[in-house]
C-alpha cells in the first residue's frame, strides 16, 4: 500500500517515481482541501493512507488512481488557477478592499451598478452582490465583521417532543413551545429557550425519531404542528371538528409513539386542508414533491425507480402533474409550521425574553432525504461524516450523514448553506450550530470503510463564518457554536472574534493539564459561552448522581470493562464534584440544587438547564451508540406543562439562575 508517509523518508526512497507520485498526490489533495495528515486527540500526527486520500478525492470527481491521472488532474488545477483572478464566491468582511484582477462591474443586491477600475471598494453595503469581469461572474458576499454582544440570560434546553399538555397530541408541539416560552419569561424570568432541532422529516413510516437526522434542514417538521391551533380548524364546521378531535392519540403513553402521532395528525390535517394554497417557490415545490413521492415510493430516494432519483427528469416532471394535489398539501403544511413557529417566537418576545427562541441546527441530513435529492452534487453522496478515533470512541464514529462538497458550495455561491440558515432563522431569535467545527473541516469516511479509515476535508471557514454572520445579522439573531470534544483552538477563538458564543458544559470543565483533572471554577469559564450542566447526549443530573448511565450501559452490554469498575469511576467523579462544591462554598445536602447554584456562578453570558434536570428525570434523552436498544428521543417529561410550572420545586431550583441573570423587562 502506497503511504503518503513515504514522503517523510525521501532520502531513503528506492523508487524516485513513487516519491514524485507521493508529492503530487499531496499537492492534489491540498488543492481540494483533503488532509494527508492530521493531529489526533492526543496531539500526535497521524498520516493518512494514500488509498483513503484517493478514495476521498474521487468524491470530487478527481481521478488520483495512477501517476498519469494525478499529473493530469494537477495540470487542470493549475490551469484553472491561472485562468481566473477571483474565486467562485468572494466573501469579504465589511470595510475590506479586494483586487478584482482588472476592470469590473459590481451588481449590488439593491439593483445598483458600479463600475470599478480594478479594486473592489471597502464601502459596499452588507449583502449578496455580484462581481462581473471580462472572464468571470461571481457572487460577492459582504459580511459583518462582528455580531452584537449577546445579552445575559438564563433559560431552558428544551426537548420539545417530550412535553405534554392538555392541548398536545401524544408529544410536545409548537403550541407547547409558545406556552413554555411565554410562561418561562413571565413566571420564571427566563430569557432564552434552546429547542431541539425541528427540521423536516420524510412523511413515512417509521417516522425518523432523531432530530439530528432530518430529511431537510431547510424546512420544518409538521409532526410538531398543533392541529387545533390552525385557522382551518377554527373555521371548520362542528362535524369536522368532532371528527378531528376524535383522532387525538393517547397523551399518556410511557414512551412517545411517533408513528401513532403522525398518523393522527396527518389524518386530521387532511380533513382540514382547504385545498386553496399559493404556488410554492421552487425550493418548497421540490421539498413538497419529495414528500409526495416518498409517500408513494418510500422515505429514501435512493430506493426509488431510477428515473425518479433525478429531480430534473421527465418522469419527475410528470409526477409533479400527477401528484399536484398532494404536493400542494405538503406545501400547505410548511405554511402552517411557519405560522406556529412564528407564534412561538412572538410569545417569547411578548414575555420579555431578551434573547428569545434559539433553534438547534443539525450538522447534516439523512443521505436519502429531501435535501440530497433536491440539491444533487452539492453533497458528496457516497461518503459519510463522523469523527476519528479518540478516547471516547476508540473506533471512531460514523454519523451516516453526507457532507457538502466544499468546491460545489463555492461554485453555487454558498446558496445551499445560506438557504439552510434562512430556513432556521426565519422563525428563530438565534441558532445553535451543532458541531460548529464542521465549518472548518469534517471527517469524511469513504464508501465501505470503517470510521477509523477516513480523513479530514477542509472548508473555507472564513466564507462559512462570514455567511453565518451575515444571515444572523439580517435576522437579528444570536449564534452559539457547539465546540465540545476535540476542537482546534482556532474554532473557538474565531467564534468569539465574530461575536458568537461557544459552549461550556460542567462535566467537561476540567483542567486536563493538571494531575487529577480538577474542575475549573465557574468564575473562570469563558464569558463568551452558553453554559449548562449537561447535554442531551449525556446523563441527566439525577441520572449522573445515581449512576443510571452506568446501569443502562451495563444492562445493554455497552461497557468496555467490568461494571464494578465503571460504578467505581462514577462514584469517584461524584466525590470529586462534591468536594469541588464544598470548595466553592456551596452546601451539598441537595446536590441537584447545589449544581444549579454552581451553574449560576458561571461567568458565561447564557446559563441553561433542562426541565428534565429540575424534575428529577433519570433517563437521558439520547444514549450515543444505540438505536433501538434504548428509547432515544422518545422519553416524555414526567410531568405535564401545567404541572411543571405549578411545581414549587422548579421555582426553587431555578431561583439562583434567575438571581444571577435577572430579566430586565
Amino acid at each position: 500500500m502506497l503511504l503518503v508517509s513515504d514522503l517523510s523518508v525521501a532520502p531513503f526512497a528506492a523508487d524516485r517515481d513513487a516519491l514524485r507520485v507521493d508529492q503530487d498526490l499531496v499537492s492534489l489533495a491540498d488543492a481540494y482541501g483533503v488532509a494527508t495528515r492530521y493531529e489526533n486527540s492526543e496531539q500526535r500526527e497521524v498520516v493518512v493512507d494514500a488509498d483513503v486520500v484517493i478514495a476521498v478525492l474521487a468524491q470530487f470527481g478527481v481521478d488520483a488512481s495512477t501517476p498519469e491521472s494525478i499529473e493530469r488532474e494537477l495540470a487542470a488545477v493549475r490551469e484553472a488557477r491561472e485562468r481566473t483572478a477571483l474565486p467562485p464566491t468572494l466573501v469579504l468582511r465589511a470595510g475590506t478592499e479586494h483586487d478584482a484582477g482588472g476592470p469590473a462591474l459590481l451588481r449590488l443586491e439593491d439593483g445598483t451598478r458600479r463600475e470599478i477600475d480594478g479594486t473592489i471598494p471597502g464601502d459596499l453595503p452588507l449583502g449578496w452582490h455580484r462581481v462581473v469581469t471580462e472572464d468571470q461572474d461571481v457572487v460577492l458576499a459582504v459580511v459583518p465583521d462582528r455580531l452584537p454582544d449577546v445579552p445575559p440570560a438564563w433559560g431552558w434546553m428544551l426537548q420539545l417532543y417530550g412535553l405534554r399538555s392538555a392541548g398536545s397530541w401524544g408529544m410536545g408541539d409548537y403550541g407547547d413551545l409558545a406556552v413554555v416560552a411565554r410562561r418561562s419569561a413571565e413566571e420564571l424570568g427566563a430569557g432564552v429557550l434552546l429547542v431541539n432541532p425541528v427540521q423536516a422529516i420524510s412523511p413515512t413510516h417509521p417516522v425518523e425519531r432523531s432530530p439530528y437526522s432530518p430529511s431537510s434542514r431547510r424546512f420544518a417538521n409538521p409532526l410538531y404542528l398543533r392541529v387545533t391551533d390552525t385557522k382551518a380548524f377554527a373555521e371548520a364546521d362542528e362535524a369536522t371538528r368532532e371528527r378531528v378531535l376524535a383522532l387525538k392519540p393517547d397523551n399518556d403513553t410511557e414512551l412517545i409513539d411517533y408513528d401513532a402521532v403522525w398518523d393522527a395528525k396527518l389524518a386530521a390535517l387532511e380533513l382540514l386542508w382547504p385545498q386553496e394554497t399559493a404556488e410554492p417557490d421552487p425550493a418548497l415545490r421540490d421539498f413538497a414533491t419529495f414528500c409526495a413521492l416518498a409517500e408513494r415510493h418510500g422515505p429514501d430516494w435512493r430506493d426509488w425507480p431510477a428515473p425518479l432519483r433525478d429531480r430534473d427528469s421527465a418522469e419527475v416532471a410528470k409526477a409533479r402533474e400527477e401528484l399536484a394535489e398532494r404536493i400542494a398539501f405538503h406545501a400547505w403544511l410548511q405554511h402552517l409550521c411557519r405560522e406556529q413557529l412564528d407564534a412561538a417566537r412572538q410569545a417569547a418576545h411578548d414575555g420579555g425574553m431578551p434573547v428569545g427562541v434559539v433553534h438547534d441546527m443539525p450538522v447534516g441530513v439523512h443521505p436519502g432525504g429531501a435535501d440530497t435529492w433536491a440539491l444533487g452534487d452539492a453533497f458528496a453522496a457516497k461518503v459519510t461524516v463522523g469523527a476519528p478515533p479518540d478516547a471516547f470512541s476508540q473506533q471512531g464514529q460514523d454519523w451516516n450523514l453526507p457532507p457538502w462538497r466544499p468546491d460545489r458550495l463555492a461554485e453555487l455561491g454558498y446558496a445551499p448553506f445560506r438557504d439552510v440558515l434562512r430556513g432556521v432563522l426565519q422563525y428563530a431569535d438565534g441558532v445553535r450550530i451543532d458541531h460548529v467545527a464542521g465549518l472548518w473541516r469534517l471527517w469524511w469516511i469513504p464508501p465501505g470503510e470503517p470510521p477509523s479509515r477516513g480523513t479530514y476535508v477542509h472548508y473555507d471557514a472564513e466564507a462559512m463564518m462570514g455567511i453565518l454572520a451575515l444571515e444572523a445579522h439580517r435576522a437579528g439573531a444570536v449564534v452559539v457554536g457547539e465546540d465540545l470534544g476535540t476542537v482546534e483552538d482556532e474554532v473557538t477563538e474565531t467564534m468569539h472574534e465574530r461575536g458568537m458564543l461557544s459552549s461550556a458544559v460542567l462535566w467537561f470543565q476540567r483542567d486536563y493539564d493538571t494531575p487529577g483533572h480538577p474542575f475549573v471554577p465557574p468564575g473562570k469559564w469563558d464569558p463568551e459561552s452558553m453554559a449548562s450542566i449537561t447535554t442531551h447526549d449525556l446523563p441527566t443530573v439525577a441520572g449522573w448522581l445515581t449512576a443510571e448511565h452506568v446501569r443502562v450501559r451495563a444492562e445493554l452490554g455497552l461497557l468496555d470493562g467490568p461494571a464494578e469498575r465503571e460504578y467505581s469511576a462514577a462514584e469517584e467523579e461524584r466525590t470529586d464534584l462534591t468536594n469541588f462544591l464544598v470548595q466553592q462554598g456551596i452546601p451539598t445536602e441537595d446536590r441537584v440544587a447545589a449544581l444549579h447554584t454552581l451553574l449560576a456562578s458561571a461567568s458565561s453570558r447564557l446559563l441553561l438547564t433542562a426541565p428534565a434536570d429540575v424534575v428529577g428525570e433519570r433517563r437521558q434523552p439520547n444514549l450515543p451508540g444505540t438505536v433501538d436498544e434504548y428509547p432515544n428521543w422518545r422519553i416524555p417529561l414526567p410531568v405535564t406543562v401545567d404541572e411543571f410550572f405549578a411545581d414549587p420545586g422548579v421555582r426553587r431550583l431555578v431561583a439562583t439562575l434567575r438571581a444571577a441573570r435577572p430579566l430586565n423587562r
